[in-house]
């Protein structure tokens, strides 16, 4: 029997909310040092955190807005063009030269730059726009029409239980972004269900557990270095049993270059599809925005491996590069499911392509 379909001899643990109290401050403790969880949590302290209350409630902060998650990366930009527009001009090659230079250098990539700047000479002419606030306009109106094929409808729940498989590298916020979207199907009334599979990065096990505690969300886990394949075949068992809307497994995050870790992910499609050649349903990549065109490398090798075909965009409000959006939607065509605007449980938002550009490219101020 091939390791692919051999059934795993260690129990898995579904994680309940039975736990003793010492077991949940010393996981607590140690959520508390890691970096980004207590702005998602409204930043509560550990005490509030143990206590049986709802710690997702509404978040003491407003949630921020794609506009406000776009500020950085809107004002380096909008700067850029306003110079092009600076005194008198003319809407000739010389122009366009410019906005394409903005475009690149905002971190769009060079070939939708080309395509955004190749496709508003045509509207310029064809419409006959001759003045800047015009010419802004078409640039936000070119630039929705690129990012229309990454804003999909989502048919998460025409299989049950939907199989999602979550990718990355280290870093990107996975975990962190995977509590957040399994709390937006809880409140849509979806039953969950989560599978600790990132079972080479120490702690990340118990990361995922003590999301699952706070949320009341089932975690199926066994212990750091147990076969990753395993854990996600006894979920999706589970999930199947329970009647489970969504089977949400989480991953180790790993670079291109850890051949063994890619094959790690390559045998887990490889068991879900033994039991059912259509799982997963869905894997999704998550891409730290503040990387840039890097992003692009990251999910092209990780389609490559695992056939991604969906995208979650983190951090775009802590850097200038939110153009990225737009460059992995010209080369990918895929859905990107979410962005992160911020911090908080609210700020992980649907993309929606028309709210992205106008956050990217305002009117011009006189």
């Amino acid at each position: 029997m091939s390791d692919d379909k051999k059934t795993p001899t260690q129990e898995p643990t579904l994680q309940s909310n039975n736990e003793s109290q010492n077991d949940i401050d010393s996981v607590a403790k140690k959520e508390k040092k890691r970096s980004g969880l207590a702005g998602f949590f409204s930043r509560k302290k550990v005490a509030e955190v143990n206590s049986n209350q709802d710690t997702l409630g509404a978040p003491e902060a407003e949630p921020a807005t794609v506009e406000q998650g776009l500020d950085r990366t809107r004002s380096g930009l909008m700067d850029k063009i306003g110079g092009v527009f600076k005194g008198s001009f003319d809407l000739d090659d010389d122009l366009f030269d410019s906005l394409e230079e903005a475009l690149i250098t905002s971190d769009i990539s060079v070939e939708a730059s080309l395509g955004l700047v190749d496709s508003l000479k045509h509207r310029v002419k064809s419409e006959r726009i001759q003045d800047a606030h015009g010419v802004v306009s078409a640039l936000r109106e070119e630039i929705t029409t690129m990012l229309e094929p990454a804003e999909q409808d989502w048919a998460v729940f025409n299989q049950r239980p939907y199989v999602l498989m979550m990718v990355g590298v280290n870093g990107v916020g996975k975990t962190t972004t995977i509590a957040k979207i399994a709390k937006q199907f809880q409140d849509q009334g979806r039953s969950v269900m989560l599978a600790a599979a990132d079972t080479f990065r120490a702690a990340a096990v118990e990361q995922l557990q003590e999301w699952g505690k706070r949320m009341d969300i089932p975690v199926v886990a066994q212990k750091h270095g147990a076969d990753a394949a395993a854990v996600a075949h006894d979920a999706l068992n589970s999930a199947i049993v329970k009647g489970s809307h969504v089977l949400m497994i989480d991953t180790a995050g790993r670079l291109h270059t850890q051949s063994d870790l890619m094959e790690q992910l390559q045998k887990i499609n490889r068991v879900l599809g033994n039991l059912d050649p259509s799982m997963p349903h869905e894997v999704m990549q998550i891409l730290d925005a503040s990387t840039g065109q890097n992003a692009l490398t990251q999910l092209q090798h990780f389609q490559k491996a695992v056939g991604v075909n969906s995208v979650c965009l983190t951090k775009l409000d802590g850097s200038a590069k939110g153009g990225v959006a737009v460059s992995v939607t010209e080369k990918f065509k895929l859905p990107i499911r979410y962005i992160g605007v911020g911090e908080g449980y609210y700020d992980l938002k649907p993309f929606l392509a028309k709210e992205f550009a106008n956050a990217l490219i305002p009117d011009l101020i006189e």
